[in-house]
This record gives C-alpha cells, sequence and structure tokens, in this order.
C-alpha cells in the first residue's frame, strides 16, 4: 500500500516548505511556529494523505460492510449487548489489521524519500514529528474505525425488538451507553496498535520490511502474547489470583477483558471477573507510550 500524494512537502512543517531545500528562494521568510503549530502541521500533511489515498477508505468501507452484515445478519434485533458480544471477536482481528495497514508505512516512507534528512535543517524535533504523524494517523483511523461502529450502533436501533433503555440501571438493561463504551474502548485498542505500527515503521530499512515486520507485529499481537499468557497460566507461572491483572500485557487480552467487565458484565451483572479495568487501561497505555518512544528513538538514531 502506497501513499502516492505523500512528496517532500511537509510544507510549514518547521515553518517552511521543505521543497526550498531543492534550490527554489523562498519568496519570503516567516516565522517559524513554535512547537504546537509544528505538531499541527505535520497532523494536516497526514490527514491530506489519508485523504488522497484511496486504500484507507476501502479498508474503512471492507470494514463498515464486514460488520453491518454481522449485526444485521446477528445479534442487532437482540439489542446492543448481544451485537457487542457478536463484533468482539471480529474487531480482535480486524482492528489490527486496519490500523496496522494506517501506521506501518508511515515512518519509513519519510524516510525512504529522504524527509527525514530534509526535516533535520528546520525546527522540527523528531518527537514533534513523531506526534504529528501519530496524531494525524490516528484521527484517520478514529473515523475509519468509529464510522462503521455507529453505523452497527444505527442498526441496532433500527432493527432490535425491545423498547430502548437509554441508562444500564440495573443487571439486565440493555443500553446504548453500554454500545458507545464498547466503542470507545475499539478506538482505544485501534490507537494502541497503531503506535505499535509506527515503532514498526520507523525500525524497518524499506517498505518491504515493514511490512514483513508488520505482519510478524500482528501474529504477536493476535496470537503470540496470548499463548504466552495462556501458558504461564497452565504451568502456573502466572497464579490464579493474578491472571485478571496479567491479562494487561496483552493489548488484545486487554481489550476484551475491558469489553467483557465494562460491558457484558455490566449488562448481565453475573460471570466471573475477566480482567482489571484499571490494569487493562495502564496496560494499553504503557503500550501506546512506549511505542511512540521507541518511534522517536528510532528516528533520532
Amino acid at each position: 500500500m502506497s501513499d502516492p500524494d505523500r512528496r517532500t512537502t511537509t510544507s510549514g512543517a518547521g515553518g517552511i516548505d521543505t521543497s526550498d531545500a531543492a534550490g527554489t528562494a523562498p519568496a519570503a521568510v516567516t516565522e517559524a511556529p513554535d512547537s504546537f503549530g509544528r505538531i499541527g502541521r505535520v497532523v494536516g500533511r497526514e490527514i491530506r494523505t489519508l485523504v488522497r489515498t484511496r486504500t484507507f477508505a476501502v479498508l474503512s468501507l471492507a470494514l463498515t460492510g464486514v460488520l453491518l452484515t454481522i449485526s444485521v445478519l446477528g445479534s442487532a434485533t437482540g439489542g446492543y449487548v448481544p451485537t457487542v458480544v457478536d463484533l468482539i471477536t471480529p474487531l480482535e482481528l480486524l482492528v489490527p489489521i486496519v490500523a496496522v495497514a494506517f501506521g506501518y508505512r508511515a515512518i519509513v516512507a519519510d524516510e525512504q524519500r529522504g524527509e527525514l534528512d530534509v526535516l533535520e535543517t528546520y525546527p522540527v524535533t523528531p518527537h514533534e514529528h513523531v506526534l504529528g504523524v501519530y496524531v494525524g494517523r490516528a484521527l484517520g483511523l478514529i473515523v475509519a474505525v468509529g464510522v462503521p461502529l455507529i453505523l452497527v450502533g444505527a442498526s441496532v436501533a433500527f432493527l432490535r425488538e425491545e423498547p430502548l433503555r437509554l441508562y444500564a440501571t440495573h443487571a439486565g438493561t440493555d443500553s446504548p451507553i453500554l454500545y458507545a463504551r464498547f466503542v470507545v474502548l475499539a478506538l482505544a485498542f485501534a490507537v494502541t496498535v497503531l503506535a505499535v505500527a509506527l515503532a514498526i515503521s520507523a525500525m524497518a530499512s524499506a517498505t518491504r520490511s515493514a511490512l514483513a515486520l508488520a505482519i510478524v507485529g500482528l501474529i504477536v499481537l493476535l496470537v503470540g502474547l496470548d499463548l504466552a499468557l495462556v501458558f504461564g497460566f497452565a504451568n502456573r507461572i502466572i497464579p490464579d489470583t493474578a491472571l485478571v491483572h496479567a491479562i494487561a500485557v496483552s493489548p488484545l487480552s486487554a481489550f476484551r477483558g475491558l469489553v467483557f467487565e465494562t460491558v457484558v458484565t455490566t449488562a448481565t451483572g453475573t460471570g466471573p471477573r475477566t480482567a482489571s479495568p484499571i490494569a487493562s487501561l495502564l496496560g494499553l497505555a504503557v503500550w501506546t507510550l512506549g511505542s511512540l518512544a521507541v518511534t522517536i528513538v528510532a528516528i533520532e538514531r
């Protein structure tokens, strides 16, 4: 997947169009923006790239089609929480794929086109560049994942057979508030995986190696960490009492545990404790911030 319209035009990434580096004299010298301004301009560049690259729109449309099909043919008539249960497993697979697609080329493409070298001549620090790329891509990813989920919620509101109850005030109550919570958790999971994808992109030396690393990263996220948790639990390396906290090590398990603990169990009022919400949220935050830190260090090297 390529970003065809993303050329060395980080115009204003440091207040000056980098195309001037090719030898064209600037028409006028303007005052360089502050840190937030520089980050904002990188964000704008990323958003323009996403809008112009059809692959991202195709991914969002495909995700919409899959989720709506599951909803309409599945539990939409049963309400929001049954729909959440139906969507958990597909989202565990599809969200990481979409998030990695949004991020695995983001940094390595800049490096291959020489933009990182050009940016060194302007007042754009590595952390400003990484934050700008991350925020811009995250905004696009939120739209790509959030819009399909909102459409699914609308289909449930239209097809559900029971009368709507807005608030889940007692066990067994189905509520759009619970579904909204699920959407927020799915988006948090998506932007966490995006941060991992940026780290992979920064460590890759070429597009092909970035793709290979992205595939390996997906396997580790989708299978490897969960298998490690199962192995640790089966061999009593992880005690029974620590399991609800240990699953926070895996972003996928943290997301799954949060959904069951804060959405499904809240609605049903029954079932064993599946996760520690605080530990799981902390796990997602650590993966996000840690991956961004790795990305910054990789660019600085």
